[in-house]
């Protein structure tokens, strides 16, 4: 299929004849292998336009390709058209007006040149995250407790929807729209570009980990919990449990350790964010204490080459109501089970700015929950089935005994692929659902976005 195939098309059509094709299929989850008919590589607007009416008068399935970092694989279908944005990663920032256009196939990393001017907005947590799929799923991160969620943030989206149209949804254009993208996922078109406002941070913040060994879990999880709960706003945390990653900054004896670490990041100045932290930095005997003055750039990166692209995850997670001493124990017991080094837990302390949005401003649900977990099963592409099964297990095992300490609902990007299906609900609850599927119905009544955690049209 050449280019001129698809009227109006300048990008770069891969097929499954292409030398790049099994590159340009690839995820960042390796367990991901589909095979589509055809990947449209868009070079802007224009060809993702061309590309939607493209797929719609041939009948084909469509999936959309940002970042592709989501763990289900929602960005590659079999035998259908990827829309591919990955050659749309342009940042414009405005710093003047503390705003940044940035394009839909941007990667977190990309986003933080907006450190040039000492600005941020809240983005993911690993840098070669897509800014699309974390974003419209809500986008949480470590300055959401300050700065509210990357919805919170988002102050317009351009649109291209299923019948080609591209409209620009805002608080004041097609409102209903941008409420619905803020929150409800890729379910209502392709946005190939974001506008966020931006705060001043930086470039230095007070951040990094505190880690200590594994059998003062239990301990750590109960200083943390009201170490948290006063925190100031400025403060973002998430805990890890897990093996303390082999990374050049830390003492080589030490990888591999099972280790629980508290991540920091303060979005304020460094004398403040080290009087905020001194007291967790005190507590027990910690193996090895990297909280220090670090280039926020850099520090958003610093977990990229533990969570790489190709390796094999399986995830699980829920939201809990709170960190009761019945729920660490359970956290404790379980988060160290896995039999691979890689496999590890995530928790988010959420609260703050994310909290002090109304619940239906935005179709992001989890306003008020306190802490989400998620159980990160890991295996390498050579190991074997066996490997496979005992990671996901355990993540099951894992997020089972949690069951009486979850607040009923889901964070939407941690959704895995076919055993989540059923939690979409649980994801929103039955009210924001009921209108994110009026909303479907308006703006994608035949369902044709539907690779992804859908939304059926109410």
């Amino acid at each position: 299929m050449e280019t001129h195939e698809i009227n109006g098309f300048r990008g770069r059509l891969i097929t499954a004849d292409h030398a790049d094709y099994d590159t340009a299929r690839a995820l960042w989850n390796g367990a991901v292998d589909r095979r589509p008919r055809l990947i449209a590589r868009c070079g802007g607007t224009a060809d993702v336009v061309a590309a939607v009416r493209f797929a719609l008068d041939h009948g084909l399935e469509i999936a959309v390709r940002g970042g592709g970092h989501n763990v289900a694989g929602t960005a590659v279908c079999d035998d259908g058209l990827v829309i591919d944005l990955s050659a749309m990663r342009a940042v414009q920032v405005d710093p003047a007006g503390r705003t940044a256009l940035v394009q839909g196939g941007a990667l977190w990393g990309n986003v933080d040149e907006t450190q040039a001017h000492a600005l941020a907005t809240t983005g993911g947590i690993v840098g070669h995250t897509g800014v699309a799929g974390l974003t419209l799923g809500g986008g949480i991160g470590f300055l959401m407790r300050k700065h509210g969620l990357a919805v919170d943030n988002l102050l317009a989206a351009e649109v291209v929807t299923p019948e080609g149209s591209i409209l620009r949804a805002s608080a004041d254009e097609h409102p209903d729209l941008f409420w619905a993208l803020r929150g409800g996922g890729g379910n209502f078109g392709v946005v190939t570009t974001f506008a966020f406002a931006l705060h001043p941070l930086g470039p230095t913040v007070m951040a990094g980990p505190v880690f200590w060994a594994a059998d003062d879990t239990t301990d750590v999880l109960g200083f943390y919990r009201d170490f948290a709960a006063a925190a100031p706003d400025e403060l973002g945390t998430v805990v890890r449990l897990g093996t303390i990653p082999p990374l050049p900054v830390i003492p080589e004896e030490l990888h591999w350790r099972p280790a629980i670490a508290v991540a920091c990041c303060y979005a304020g100045t460094v004398e403040d964010g080290e009087r905020a932290v001194r007291a967790l930095r005190r507590f027990g005997t910690p193996l090895v204490d990297l909280l220090a003055p670090t280039p926020y750039a850099a520090f958003q990166g610093g977990l990229d080459d533990t969570v790489p692209h190709g390796w094999h995850y399986y995830w699980k997670a829920t939201d809990l109501t709170s960190l009761s001493d019945e729920a660490i124990g359970v956290i404790a017991d379980h988060a160290y089970r896995a039999a691979s080094p890689r496999s590890y837990a995530a928790m988010f302390h959420m609260g703050g700015a994310v909290a002090r949005v109304p619940h239906d401003a935005t179709a992001y649900a989890g306003r008020d929950v306190a802490h989400n977990i998620v159980i990160d099963g890991v295996w390498l592409p050579d190991e074997s089935d066996e490997h496979a099964a005992a990671e996901t297990a355990w993540a099951r095992r894992f997020l089972q005994a949690l069951q009486p300490h979850s607040a009923g609902s889901v964070y939407v990007n941690f959704l895995d692929s076919d055993d989540d299906t059923g939690r979409v609900r649980e994801a929103y609850g039955d009210h924001i659902y009921r209108r994110l599927a009026e909303v479907k119905a308006k703006y994608d009544p035949d369902n044709a976005f539907h690779h992804n955690k859908n939304i059926r049209p109410g």
